[in-house]
């Protein structure tokens, strides 16, 4: 099986986290700080070892599954004419990962780190990236924007995922700006419940203009239809 290059990319950032974590472990407190509230206090704490190794275990983690998914996709759902983009954009969620991870080891070792804004910064920076590829993903069954209506038109589904894509970055932008000018998590919580809701109820509307009815979902048979 060839690896690709992204995933090796991905593999390194699983590398550098447990290599970070336990090059810092012996200056780790013994609750590591873990969350942090919208003020930038930290409201949450973990224990050693999993405060220094949790984190670079939750990134192998979503490493993995996201290796495996496309693995066991049904017939008629793989991703493989998407393959490449699927690839960059599981190398951009395992860098976000990663970098959320140096965040907590190193507010752990006493450096000071404006935490939410960064994180706000690299929510959105994620975003720009996801919206960007979004336009080319095709039907599959654990990525996307999967609603019955995508679902049921491959039409839908390619118009729906360019207008997500585009929401997606004005999001991400947003979110970035809101981290670099500390506006706090309010224009992140509006701006994804926008570029996620807007994209449902379009496909909803889309469907209706081309096909002319909403589809049935589960989708029934002719048997099952005309049964008495």
């Amino acid at each position: 099986m060839r690896i690709s290059r992204a995933n090796v990319l991905s593999l390194g950032f699983v590398v550098a986290s447990f290599v970070m974590a336990a090059a810092l472990y012996s200056r780790l407190p013994a609750m590591v700080p873990t969350h942090w509230n919208a003020q930038g206090e930290v409201d949450g704490y973990m224990p050693k070892p999993w405060g220094a190794f949790g984190p670079p275990l939750l990134t192998a983690g979503i490493y993995l599954l996201l290796l495996v998914l496309p693995r066991i996709s049904p017939k008629g759902y793989a991703i493989a004419r998407f393959q490449g983009v699927y690839d960059l954009m599981q190398s951009a969620i395992v860098a976000f990962l990663f970098l959320m991870t140096g965040l907590m080891l190193l507010a752990g070792i006493g450096v000071s780190v404006p935490v939410p804004r960064v994180v706000l910064v690299a929510i959105g920076l994620l975003f720009v990236v996801l919206g960007n590829f979004m336009g080319k993903f095709t039907k599959n069954f654990f990525c996307g924007i999967r609603t019955p209506w995508t679902l049921a038109s491959d039409e839908v589904w390619l118009r729906t995922h360019r207008l997500g894509g585009r929401l997606f970055v004005l999001a991400g932008l947003v979110c970035v700006a809101s981290g670099l000018f500390d506006a706090g998590p309010i224009p992140l919580i509006v701006s994804i419940a926008v570029a996620a809701g807007v994209p449902i109820f379009y496909s909803y509307v889309l469907y209706r203009r081309l096909e002319g009815d909403g589809p049935r979902w589960p989708p029934e048979d002719n048997e099952s239809r005309h049964s008495t």
